[in-house]
C-alpha cells in the first residue's frame, strides 16, 4: 500500500528555510573555491564551506521504461526532452556525489554506483583529486538505499570503502535495507558504522536532514547552511533536469509512493523558486548546481555553471 504524504510533512518541506532571499555581497577573495586540476571535480563554495562535485559517471535510461512518466508514451517523453533542449531518444542522468568540508568534518553525501548500472566508477579517483583519501572521510550521508547511492560503501572485496566514516542513514531506509533479502551482504559490512537518524536531525554542524517523501521509505535530502547561503541536496526527489523540473506532476516509476513523490516535487520546486534556493542535483547535468525558475505554469532548470561532459 502506498504511503500518503502527511500535511505536516508537506508543510515542513514548504516552510523550512523560508527566509528572505539573501542580499548580494561581494565575494571575499579568501573564500574563492579551491582549484582542482581534474575534469571530474568541480570546486565551489557554500558560504564559507568548501564543497566539491565528484563525478562518478553517467547513466543512460531508455525513454520507454516508464521510469519518468508512468502511463505516458515514449513519444510524449521524447517531446518533453526535446522541448528542454535534450536528445529525445534516451534520458541522460549524471551521477555526482557531493563532498563538503564542514569544520573538522569531511562529509560525503552518497557514494555512487561503484561502476555498476552502466556507470564508470570514477568516485574514488575524483575524491583523491581533491586531496582527500577514503580513510579521511568522517561522515557519509545517504539519501536513500538504491544502488547508485550506496554502491560505493564497500569495496569489491567486501571491506568498508571509507573505514573511519560514520554512515548516516534514515531510520526508515535502514529498516528497509535490513529487510531486503538481496542486500544482506552489504548490510553486514556497514552495520557497525551505521547511525540511523530521524527526520530533521542536525547531522553535522552545518547539515540538517530534510525528509523528502515518496522515493523510498525514508528518502532524505540534506540542507547545508553557511551564513545566509543555503544549498539543498535533494537526492532522487528529482532525477531529470528536463522531466522532473518541467513535469513534476508525472508519476515516477521508481517511487515507492507515487502521489507522495509528486507532492514532494511540487513543494520542493515552489520553495526553491520562491527563496532562490541553491539546489544540488546528484543526477542533473554536471556539475548539478543551479536554481529553478518559473516558466509559464511550470519550472525550468537554470544551471549555475555551464554543463560539461
Amino acid at each position: 500500500m502506498m504511503r500518503r504524504l502527511t500535511a505536516a510533512a508537506l508543510a515542513a518541506l514548504t516552510i523550512t528555510g523560508a527566509a528572505c532571499k539573501p542580499a548580494e555581497k561581494p565575494v571575499d577573495p579568501a573564500l574563492a573555491p579551491a582549484v582542482v586540476a581534474s575534469p571530474d571535480v568541480h570546486s565551489f563554495r557554500i558560504g564559507v564551506l568548501q564543497a566539491y562535485a565528484l563525478r562518478d559517471g553517467q547513466m543512460a535510461i531508455p525513454n520507454d521504461n516508464q521510469a519518468f512518466g508512468v502511463g505516458l508514451t515514449p513519444q510524449a517523453v521524447s517531446a518533453a526532452l526535446t522541448a528542454a533542449g535534450q536528445p529525445g531518444g534516451q534520458i541522460a542522468l549524471s551521477l555526482q556525489p557531493l563532498l563538503v568540508r564542514d569544520g573538522d568534518r569531511i562529509v560525503l553525501i552518497d557514494t555512487g554506483a561503484a561502476g555498476e548500472m552502466g556507470t564508470q566508477g570514477k568516485l574514488m579517483a575524483s575524491l583523491k583529486a581533491t586531496g582527500v583519501e577514503p580513510g579521511q572521510v568522517t561522515d557519509i550521508l545517504i539519501s536513500h538505499y538504491h544502488g547508485d547511492h550506496i554502491g560505493g560503501l564497500a569495496t569489491k572485496s567486501g571491506a568498508l570503502a571509507f573505514p573511519n566514516a560514520t554512515i548516516h542513514v534514515s531510520a526508515g531506509d535502514w529498516a528497509a535495507m535490513q529487510a531486503y533479502p538481496d542486500g544482506q551482504d552489504l548490510v553486514e559490512v556497514i552495520k557497525p558504522k551505521v547511525r540511523p537518524f530521524s527526520p530533521g536531525e542536525v547531522l553535522t554542524p552545518s547539515i540538517t536532514a530534510v525528509t523528502l517523501p515518496g522515493h523510498t521509505e525514508g528518502h532524505t535530502g540534506y540542507e547545508i547552511v553557511s551564513g545566509e547561503t543555503r544549498l539543498l541536496y535533494f537526492g532522487d526527489a528529482m532525477h531529470s533536469s528536463a522531466l522532473s523540473v518541467g513535469h513534476p506532476e508525472w508519476t515516477q516509476g521508481w517511487d515507492t509512493d507515487g502521489p507522495a513523490g509528486i507532492a514532494t516535487r511540487a513543494a520542493l520546486l515552489e520553495r526553491a523558486e520562491r527563496d532562490d534556493l541553491m539546489l544540488y542535483g546528484v543526477h542533473f547535468p554536471w556539475p548539478g548546481i543551479g536554481h529553478v525558475k518559473k516558466q509559464g505554469a511550470g519550472y525550468v532548470w537554470a544551471p549555475e555553471t555551464p554543463a560539461r561532459r
